[in-house]
């Protein structure tokens, strides 16, 4: 109940900042004017296509607006940044200097999840203000972001709120993960809800997916978040405006366990910064068509490029893992569970199929003690057998934990040989947490480890800065299976339109007990899928995760060889992504290249429906195509698929036949 408070308080103070600042500068107009001062400017940027164009005006205050192809798309939006002693940078702005300038460029991911060379293209202002501060924009064919910039004298910096405001232009329905609370998984079931809903306590995780009556469609996250706090949005005072919400500073988190740490009192700030700096990039992205949200990458290209040099060491690849399955494994000579012997079989299981890691997930250790495993585990051991094979292991870690023993954990798993590890249950992105992310990936780094991020906040540019990070949950995904029937197949293809939109996501597919919606049931240590076979391998192409979980447990999977084929072959990252057919929520279908393989995956939701596979993104001559469709009682029977080959061109129009909450794979090889 205290942090329940807590949290009404922040979010009841930031919407009064937002009111005071729009009255506040309606009435410095007034007063500006009888006094004489200098006139409002305006600053136009286009995109490099021309087709988007952002207009800023300064004057009492800063405003923002975006059109595009001729329409507006978000009305003057006001934005602002309160610091300590109450003033407001935004606010009775005199315009220093202006400087503009083009960017084409392109750069090379080192795990990529859409595109080997991303492309980049954009226009920037940059706007410096008189008093020790500036606004950058910049203008993407695909998208429009602005952050503030800090050339402060103080070594220190205190930001008591930020005013970022987004009036949607016009009729939309927003496309919303909705919570209420800043402890939180961020593992939302995705609504479509009026935009003004956004009150009385219930806020937008990110991204939010706004349609526009008409299109565009735009999206709404933020990209860099380093040393300052997550945004969420809610609704404004009038209409479709949406206002950016942030947890203030954590002044005292009290511990209910080794992993929940939920805050009781706070700040009323929320960020202590450098005095010059940039503040994290807020992002719209825009698409004529829902196609092209799925090649969106400007999360990715808003990020800080790499601190690493030598990335040699991070290696992409799949996982087995243990928990969604509960390790129950059958046909064996052994008393499965979490031990040696079982983990052995995972790793016999991952160099069987060309696997890279398995996962030793919650149960290996004392709880508490990372220092320490349960009886039955040899770590060093595991690993000393996974090397002999060609496997590695990752280990899995409460956050708090391994925040008490970061370094002395950490260095122990280096002696191991361990490759990685999953951080699970931060549940917050308040400063401090948001810090506490940046530090496991640096140390992490220096000692060659991956990082998983579960229980987590939404991907915003960490892993770009640092590639070690792999992937991140915060995701409503499989292991919601075990108890909940809402991971829907309208769900997941809804999650590469919204959560996918901020970067990867272990979603963990992989399912091999398969259910339609009449006939599933969450059963926690037997669990199943709602939606068909190939629904679950459609995912592995169309879920960006460079560390791709398969979920289930060996056994299962050992029973499914034709399958197995599949998912031994399907890689992780990818060369070139092509966007094929794509509804929000209704239906999707991509091809992705990896060298000089296509793969191919399709997913629907509750509708059975026909789409075209057009095999125009081919080169020239024939090629092997390798097919796992629903099966013809996959209606009935969800774990219904069939395996075909046939001979293809680039020329040929392939219908993709699928059943109710059904889906497709597909590999492409030259002959």
């Amino acid at each position: 109940m205290e942090m329940r408070n807590a949290e009404n308080e922040v979010e009841a103070s930031v919407m009064k900042v937002y009111r005071s600042a729009g009255i506040l500068a309606l009435c410095g107009l007034g007063l500006a004017h009888q006094a004489g001062a200098q006139r409002s400017r305006s600053y136009t940027l286009r995109s490099p296509d021309t087709a988007t164009s952002v207009r800023v005006e300064v004057g009492d205050r800063v405003t923002y607006a975006i059109a595009h192809r001729g329409k507006d798309i978000v009305s003057p939006s006001p934005i602002s940044l309160t610091v300590a002693g109450g003033r407001v940078l935004g606010r009775a702005a005199s315009v220093r200097s202006t400087s503009e300038r083009q960017v084409r460029d392109s750069t090379r991911p080192v795990a990529p999840t859409k595109n080997a060379v991303v492309r980049e293209r954009f226009n920037e202002l940059s706007i410096r203000f008189q008093g020790g501060y500036g606004l950058e924009l910049r203008a993407f064919d695909n998208g429009v972001s602005y952050r503030w910039v800090l050339d402060l004298p103080d070594s220190s910096v205190t930001v008591m709120s930020e005013q970022a405001t987004f009036n949607v232009a016009g009729r939309a329905t927003g496309i919303v993960g909705l919570d209420s609370s800043f402890m939180t998984h961020q593992e939302p079931v995705y609504r479509r809800m009026p935009l003004d809903s956004l009150r009385n306590g219930r806020r937008s995780l990110l991204p939010l997916l706004v349609a526009l009556d008409g299109g565009p469609k735009i999206a709404i996250t933020e990209s860099s978040l380093e040393d300052y706090a997550g945004m969420y949005l809610v609704a404004g005072d009038s209409g479709a405006t949406l206002v950016g919400l942030f947890p203030q500073v954590a002044l005292e988190a009290v511990a209910s366990n080794d992993r929940n740490v939920p805050v009781t009192r706070r700040a009323d700030f929320i960020a202590r910064v450098a005095g010059r700096r940039a503040l994290p990039w807020r992002l719209v992205m825009i698409a004529d068509e829902d196609t092209q949200l799925l090649e969106n990458q400007l999360v990715y290209l808003l990020a800080p490029p790499s601190k690493l040099g030598d990335v040699s060491w991070i290696h992409p690849g799949k996982v087995s893992w243990d928990w969604w399955n509960a390790n129950n494994v059958r046909g064996v000579n052994f008393r499965a569970g979490v031990n040696t012997a079982t983990y052995k079989y995972y790793i016999d299981f991952a160099s069987k199929y060309g696997l890279s890691y398995i996962v030793l997930d919650e149960g290996w250790y004392k709880l508490g003690d990372l220092l320490s495993p349960v009886a039955g585990i040899d770590v060093p051991a595991l690993v000393q057998y996974g090397r002999e094979r060609n496997v590695g292991v990752i280990l899995w870690a409460s956050w708090h934990t391994l925040d008490d023993q970061l370094i002395p954990a950490l260095d122990l798993f280096q002696r191991w040989g361990v490759k990685g590890i999953k951080v699970d249950f931060m549940q917050r992105d308040d400063q401090e947490i948001v810090n506490y992310y940046w530090r496991v990936a640096r140390e992490s780094a220096t000692r060659h480890l991956l990082v998983d991020f579960h229980g987590a906040h939404k991907p915003a540019g960490l892993d770009r800065a640092w590639p070690n990070v792999l992937t991140f949950e915060g995701v409503h995904g499989l292991e919601n299976d075990k108890w909940a029937t809402d991971v829907t197949p309208e769900h997941d293809v809804t999650l590469p339109f919204t959560r996918m939109l901020a970067g990867p996501m272990d979603y963990t597919p992989g399912a091999m007990r398969n259910a339609q919606r009449g006939s599933f049931r969450a059963i926690f240590d037997h669990p199943m899928s709602m939606g068909t076979r190939a629904h679950q391998l459609g995912m592995y192409v169309v879920y960006e995760s460079p560390l791709q979980m398969l979920a289930d447990d060996p056994s299962e999977y050992q029973r499914e060889p034709e399958t197995m084929e599949f998912l031994a072959a399907v890689p992780t990252v990818w060369d070139e992504t092509r966007a094929l057919a794509a509804e929000v929520g209704g239906y999707v279908l991509i091809a992705r290249r990896r060298g000089a393989e296509w793969f191919v995956g399709g997913m629907t939701n509750g509708t059975a429906r026909t789409l075209t596979l057009d095999l125009g993104f081919l080169g020239n001559g024939r090629y092997t195509m390798d097919t796992w469709s629903d099966g013809i009682n996959a209606d009935r029977n969800a774990s219904d698929y069939r395996k075909e080959t046939r001979t293809v061109t680039r020329t040929e129009r392939v219908p993709v036949v699928l059943a109710p909450g059904g889906g497709f794979a597909a590999r492409i090889r030259a002959q």
